[in-house]
C-alpha cells in the first residue's frame, strides 16, 4: 500500500528536477545525473531503466553465446544493476517491481555462474525469517577475514562489489553483501524495516559467518555505505563480535534530516521499506532511529566520513555523537562535499561509477589495518581534508573541526 505524505505536494518540482537533473536525489553536483533524458517525472524511470536493462540482458545473452564470457559477465552486472535501480522507485510488491527486481536476481545468476572468483547466493535463517546475501569468496577459499558490507536503502547487495575489481579480495578479504529488512529480496519476500531490526539480522549474519570454513571468526569486520552507516553503526553498538567497522557518507544523525529536508524520494522510499500505514507511523519509526544512547556502547574501532554540508547529516550532530564514542575511532570531514564524498575531492564521482573507487579502496585499506592489528593514528582527533591537500593519510593532513580552523583563520581579528 502506498501511503500519501505531506511531502507529495511537492512532487511537481520534484518531477521537475528528475527531469533537468537526471537525478532523483544528491542535486548538489554540477553533473548530470544517469537517467536517460526520455525521463521527465519520477513514475517514469521504471519504464525506461527497465528497458535498458532488458537491452542490456539481451546483449550479454549474445556476447555470452558468442562464447566471449568477460564481455558477457560485464553486460550482465550492469544488466543487474540497471534493473535494481528500475525497481527502486515503485513502492509496493507489484507485479512490476516484482518483475523488474526477478529480472536483476536472474542476471546476477548469470553473473556468479561467470564469476572468475566464487560467489554464493546464501539464505540466512533469522527470527524465523531469512536475511539474503551474496558471499564473494577468495577463489582459494582459504580462511581470510570477512566484511559485511551493508548497501545504502536505495540499493541493493546486486549492486556492489563490481566482480572484475573486487576491492575486498584484493586485499585478501572475503566480502558479504546483505539485503537486510526492508531491502530487495528480504522486502520482497514481507520483511519490512524496524526501528532496530537491522542490526538483530546483521547479528544473525555475523552468526552465520562464524560457522564458515572460510571465515575468520576473529576478523569480522562491517562497511556500511550511505544510510547503510546507520545501520552499520547500530550493529556495532550492540554487537562485540565485529572487529573493525567503516560508517562512509555517515547517515547517523537525526532522521528529521534525511525525511523531511532532502529529495521527498526518502521519505516515500521509508514508507516502502517500513510498511508504515500512515504518516504519523513513518515519523515515529523515523524518531525512534536515534543513536545517541548506541554511540557509547560500540567497542570496536570505527571510522566515519562525512561531507561538509551533507543536507542529511549536519557537521555539528555528527561531531556531537563522535563525542560520544569511547572505541579507537576516526572521523573524516570532506571539505566542500556533500552526500557523495571521497577522498579525492571529486564531488561527482560516485556519479560516474556504482563502484567508486578511491571510496571503496580507502575503506578497505582502513579495514585491513585494523584486521592486522595496526592501531588507529589519531584516534578521537577529527581530520579535516581539504581540496588542496593530502589525502587522509599524508603528512599535510588538518585536525579541525570547522573550516576557519583548518585554514587557522584568527576568529577574533579576522586575520590569519
Amino acid at each position: 500500500m502506498t501511503i500519501r505524505l505531506q511531502r507529495d505536494r511537492q512532487q511537481w518540482f520534484f518531477d521537475w528536477m528528475v527531469k533537468e537533473t537526471g537525478k532523483v536525489f544528491h542535486f548538489q553536483g554540477d553533473d548530470r545525473g544517469g537517467l536517460p533524458r526520455t525521463v521527465r517525472q519520477h513514475n517514469m524511470i521504471s519504464k525506461h531503466l527497465g528497458k535498458l536493462g532488458l537491452r542490456l540482458r539481451s546483449m550479454a545473452e549474445q556476447e555470452e553465446a558468442a562464447g566471449h564470457p568477460e564481455t558477457a559477465l560485464e553486460l550482465y552486472f550492469e544488466a543487474a544493476t540497471v534493473f535494481g535501480s528500475a525497481q527502486h522507485p515503485i513502492f509496493e510488491n507489484n507485479d512490476e517491481k516484482r518483475f523488474l527486481h526477478g529480472a536483476s536476481i536472474g542476471c546476477y545468476e548469470k553473473v556468479r555462474a561467470l564469476s572468475p572468483n566464487p560467489i554464493e547466493h546464501v539464505a540466512v535463517p533469522w527470527d524465523g525469517k531469512h536475511v539474503y546475501a551474496n558471499v564473494h569468496l577468495l577463489a582459494d577459499r582459504r580462511k581470510a577475514p570477512c566484511v559485511v558490507f551493508i548497501p545504502g536503502c536505495d540499493m541493493t547487495k546486486e549492486m556492489y562489489p563490481y566482480p572484475l575489481a573486487n576491492q575486498a579480495q584484493q586485499r585478501g578479504m572475503h566480502i558479504v553483501s546483505v539485503d537486510g529488512p526492508g531491502q530487495g529480496e528480504c522486502n520482497l519476500d514481507g520483511t519490512k524495516l524496524t526501528a532496530d531490526n537491522y542490526a538483530d539480522a546483521m547479528s544473525a549474519v555475523v552468526d552465520y559467518l562464524q560457522q564458515r570454513p572460510e571465515v575468520d571468526p576473529d576478523a569480522i569486520g562491517i562497511y556500511g555505505m550511505s544510510f547503510g552507516s546507520h545501520w552499520a553503526v547500530q550493529t556495532v553498538a550492540r554487537e562485540p563480535r565485529v572487529k573493525a567497522c567503516v560508517a562512509a557518507w555517515a547517515s547517523i544523525c537525526d532522521k528529521y534530516h534525511l525525511l523531511n529536508v532532502e529529495s521527498p524520494r526518502y521519505k516515500q522510499l521509508f514508507s516502502y521499506l517500513t510498511g508504515a500505514q500512515s504518516e504519523e507511523e513513518l515519523d515515529a519509526i523515523g524518531d525512534s532511529m536515534s543513536l545517541d544512547g548506541e554511540m557509547g556502547s560500540i567497542s570496536c574501532p570505527t571510522l566515519l566520513t562525512v561531507g561538509e554540508y551533507d543536507p542529511r547529516s549536519p557537521l555539528d550532530e555528527v561531531i556531537a555523537l563522535y563525542e560520544k564514542m569511547d572505541c579507537e575511532r576516526q572521523l573524516w570531514i570532506h571539505e566542500d562535499q556533500h552526500h557523495l564524498c571521497t577522498p579525492s575531492g571529486r564531488i561527482n564521482a560516485s556519479e560516474r561509477g556504482l563502484w567508486n573507487l578511491d571510496t571503496y579502496s580507502f575503506m578497505f585499506d582502513w579495514l585491513r589495518d585494523r584486521f592486522q592489528g595496526r592501531p588507529v593514528d589519531r584516534s578521537g582527533e577529527v581530520t579535516y581534508l581539504v581540496n588542496s591537500g593530502s589525502g587522509p593519510h599524508g603528512t599535510s593532513v588538518r585536525t579541525a573541526e570547522t573550516w576557519m580552523d583548518a585554514y587557522d583563520v584568527d576568529q577574533h581579528g579576522g586575520g590569519s
